[in-house]
């Protein structure tokens, strides 16, 4: 990763970095994914490992597994490279990467977006509304139940 970046880097392409699970992709991820491509030219994403999500989510997530989320993840246009991080924040991965842009959801408050400090920029991206990965299991759940 760190050879890809400074390639990128040297051709001076503006890096946008993001993050997450995308445990269960919805069209929330497509969204966020092409905001991010509108703010640069190449789009760093970091992956929440198995290991890190069970930590974060519980023993029930992630739905579907790492290698699975990086293949279907890898199949859109806006992401250029993808890199899994076991922690349970990207903030060394986000120090390798160094982002000119530091995009995370609306969600989450500045001041507790990690890499804040290492980004020139933070960028908020408003999240698409009823599109969730809690509220798909929430949904799928119910409908389980209705059988």
């Amino acid at each position: 990763m760190k050879r890809a970046i400074l390639k990128e880097r040297r051709k001076k392409n503006t890096i946008v970095f993001t993050n997450g699970c995308f445990d269960l992709l919805h069209v929330g991820h497509l969204k966020i994914f092409e905001k991010c491509k509108t703010l640069g030219d190449i789009l760093v994403l970091g992956l929440n490992s198995d290991r890190s999500i069970r930590r974060l989510k519980g023993p029930s997530r992630p739905v579907v597994d790492e290698k699975d989320r990086a293949a279907l993840l890898a199949g859109f246009e806006a992401i250029d490279y993808i890199s899994l991080f076991n922690e349970d924040t990207p903030e060394k991965l986000i120090k390798i990467v160094r982002p000119d842009v530091l995009v995370k959801g609306g969600d989450w408050k500045s001041s507790s977006i990690v890499g804040r400090d290492v980004a020139k920029k933070v960028v908020r991206i408003p999240l698409v509304k009823g599109r969730s990965t809690t509220h798909l299991i929430e949904r799928i759940l119910k409908v389980g139940k209705r059988k």
